[in-house]
């Protein structure tokens, strides 16, 4: 696994853009600072320009040190057995965050800590990274073949790396910045199982 970490980091800060598996479905990742690798994944997935990218993170600390207010029912679901897992947040920024370039248009960001042994220790080394649904946008996620999603993308990823099929179900969309949270998207965690941590 430290050769394809090592392979996969060094193509991300190449300014590459990586097919890979997930815990749900593949994704299209890149790092946020490099624009053209940015640039090639909505050309990748004919997604609008104007609506921005999942983050994925290693931990809850690099989440903060983006500026992120992790409020206290996404704090309750982060030290969850959910997490590392399936459970998209979507949260707001401290009033006093400094954010780096790539996030000083976004108000808010769809985030996740994925429970994938290889995508984490990628993130570990690279930071937070910008990954989302390999599929073309507006259509629904139903290829698990990565031979079967390169078909559907409009273009080539740099690197591919594949690890069997992928999963059909994407995560559970959780937006924490109402109170109480609203789910956004059904997913592959049920909703009764968030309420019940959440009422803990």
């Amino acid at each position: 696994m430290i050769d394809k970490t090592n392979e996969i980091v060094r193509t991300l800060r190449d300014g590459g853009v990586v097919l890979i598996a997930t815990d749900t479905v593949y994704g299209l990742a890149a790092l946020p600072a490099k624009e053209k690798a940015v640039e090639k994944i909505y050309s990748l997935k004919g997604r609008p320009r104007n609506m921005f990218l999942p983050v994925m993170v290693a931990n809850i600390h690099d989440l903060e040190l983006l500026g992120i207010d992790i409020n206290k029912y996404a704090r309750t679901l982060f030290e969850s057995f959910l997490v590392p897992g399936a459970i998209t947040f979507i949260l707001g920024f401290k009033d006093d965050a400094i954010k780096p370039d790539w996030l000083t248009k976004r108000e808010e960001i769809a985030t996740r800590i994925p429970d994938n042994a290889l995508l984490l220790s990628v993130l570990k080394e690279t930071g937070p990274l910008l990954v989302t649904s390999a599929n073309r946008h507006g259509q629904p996620v139903t290829q698990a073949k990565v031979k079967d999603i390169l078909l559907e993308l409009n273009g080539v990823p740099d690197l591919i790396i594949e690890a069997g099929e992928g999963k059909e179900v994407p995560s559970t969309i959780i937006n924490c910045r109402p109170d109480p949270p609203v789910i956004e998207r059904y997913g592959v965690i049920p909703v009764n199982i968030i309420d019940n941590i959440l009422k803990q």
